[in-house]
């Protein structure tokens, strides 16, 4: 399909699915963080302003991460908060609450899955990016 003037179409820039991926998963990891901090909020792990300064400042830096990760160093930043959130829940096997230790193993748990899902993300959407680039070069569209 061409123009009025006879020119071949714009090209339709595709959206990237490992920044997709990535950005969802950065997302729904501040959802589960901002209800952890409740949950240690609530157990009384540490002191009011540490729980809420240390879980809210994860969340935000994770809603921000999802929005830069065009930028360079953004997944490398991705992958260091998933660290950081992974030694968050280490740190509440110290809590002296007797919950905190089932908080504690829950949060590792839900740690492990959330690097697992970050790992994924990366590697398929990144995938599915070199195969839409493969695609677009064997079938120039016009």
């Amino acid at each position: 399909m061409t123009n009025p003037s006879g020119d071949s179409p714009p090209l339709v820039r595709r959206r990237s699915a490992r920044r997709t991926f990535a950005a969802t998963v950065l997302v729904l990891e501040a959802f589960v963080v901002f209800f952890a901090t409740l949950v240690a909020f609530g157990l009384r792990v540490a002191p009011t302003g540490v729980v809420w300064a240390v879980g809210g400042t994860l969340a935000v830096v994770l809603v921000a991460l999802s929005g830069m990760l065009r930028r360079p160093g953004a997944y490398l930043a991705g992958s260091v908060v998933q660290g950081l959130i992974l030694a968050g829940g280490l740190v509440l096997l110290a809590a002296p609450a007797r919950a905190a230790s089932f908080a504690a193993a829950t949060a590792i748990f839900v740690g492990i899955l959330f690097i697992a899902l970050w790992v994924v993300a990366l590697r398929l959407g990144g995938r599915i990016d070199r195969e839409k680039a493969e695609w677009d070069v064997a079938n120039p569209a016009g």
